[in-house]
């Protein structure tokens, strides 16, 4: 094992992550990203067309990421692993603790595992899962590529790594702790201990302290969150042009950012002229733009990959009412009401019209109402109904 793993180990062994607290119940809400129906759906614009699937949760941690996977397929067969054992042993306590696993229909395995060894794992995985993990490894290159080839045909790797426009005052502050720990780096309480005491004693026109206070305070008020974030061993932080240099390298298409609204230039210019060059920019340097006007909200990169040749159902006219079949999303909240949150936790309102289409989907488990039948007793258009679709309101199989 190299020694910059050992060192990450150790740090989840010493604090393991992240620290949710372990319930007596189910994690509320959910999270549409861990949900394969809900994911596929916004990666390729239609339903999946199994429930029986396979899923990696790459670096489950604590097990925070594995519950809702759990909770969200309970059809799957999951495998989740990570590196550190503290880790693993909390993730389980979870599990079992909050009760997700008594009407899961799956199979679970827990192992301890470097994913850079995941070519080593038996078969192929529908749904891919690595949160806040490939940016710690040695090589992230090496655990891109291992994961990739683990991707089902028809899968989706979903990912979060850190980027480094909205770090930068956390680098800052590592390596001010790495300085004053000397030959103690590495004793990672001793690392929180000497961070805990540079912010008690910075002035308030510190630009880092204004962050901390701004962005972290409230979840570092946890030893683990401030270990993590602040002591952390090993660390890749990326721009948009070495994002799409890491992700070339896996082999795999990028379908798109899972937080798309914040990736539209139109809420940051509104000149005409302006939004007229943009056109001439390339997908890619149009993101870049967005994290150099935007860049303190760039902390982090959160998106989907599948392989090639990647498509997305566009619903044209004649396919979406000769075989599109409607139902709700089912990652939404406060159902069956005109005014409910979206798959992103977002208040919207229905208008009279949406509610009708959207209550006779809520009644088409069976897939029995085409959109054809639909239309026929609400006055709705095929572009309302697109409209639908791309909001993440409905699911069409």
């Amino acid at each position: 094992m190299s020694e910059i793993r050992k060192a990450v180990q150790k740090l989840y062994n010493t604090y393991p992550f992240p620290p949710d607290p372990l319930l007596d119940e189910p994690p509320p809400g959910y999270n549409w990203r861990w949900h394969y129906q809900s994911a596929y759906n916004f990666c390729k614009g239609r339903k999946p067309k199994k429930e029986r699937i396979r899923i990696l949760d790459a670096g489950c941690g604590t097990g925070s990421s594995t519950e809702y996977l759990v909770l969200h397929n309970p059809m799957a067969d999951i495998v989740a692993v990570d590196i550190s054992e503290n880790a693993l042993a909390t993730a389980q306590k979870r599990l079992k603790k909050s009760g997700v696993l008594n009407d899961f229909q799956g199979n679970i395995e827990f192992k301890q595992f470097n994913l850079e060894d995941a070519r080593d794992l038996e078969g192929s995985f529908d749904l891919i899962n690595s949160v806040g993990v490939l940016h710690h490894l040695p090589n992230p290159v090496v655990g891109i590529q291992a994961l990739g080839d683990k991707l089902a045909d028809d899968g989706l790797f979903h990912i979060f790594v850190y980027g480094e426009l909205g770090r930068w005052e956390i680098l800052l502050m590592q390596r001010a702790i790495a300085l004053l720990q000397g030959d103690k780096v590495g004793d990672y309480e001793d690392g929180v201990k000497v961070g805990r005491a540079l912010f008690a004693g910075l002035p308030e026109s510190s630009r880092i302290l204004q962050r901390e206070k701004e962005r972290w305070v409230l979840e570092n008020q946890r030893d683990e969150c401030f270990a993590d974030m602040y002591v952390h061993p090993n660390e890749f932080d990326y721009n948009i042009d070495s994002l799409f240099e890491f992700i070339n390298t896996s082999g795999l298409d990028f379908v798109g950012f899972s937080n798309a609204d914040f990736w539209q230039i139109d809420r940051l210019i509104k000149s005409d002229d302006l939004l007229s060059r943009v056109s001439q920019l390339s997908p890619q340097e149009c993101y870049r733009l967005i994290e150099l006007l935007d860049p303190s909200n760039v902390t982090h990169y959160e998106f989907f990959l599948a392989k090639p040749p990647f498509t997305r159902e566009t619903w044209q006219d004649d396919n979406l009412l000769a075989k599109a079949k409607p139902e709700l999303n089912p990652c939404m909240m406060g159902w069956e009401s005109k005014s409910l949150l979206d798959y992103n936790y977002q208040p919207i309102t229905l208008n009279d019209s949406e509610f009708e289409v959207m209550k006779l989907a809520s009644q088409n488990p069976n897939q029995d109402l085409s959109v054809k039948d639909i239309l026929s007793e609400v006055n709705f258009s095929l572009d309302e109904v697109r409209s639908l679709i791309n909001r993440q309101l409905i699911i069409m199989g």
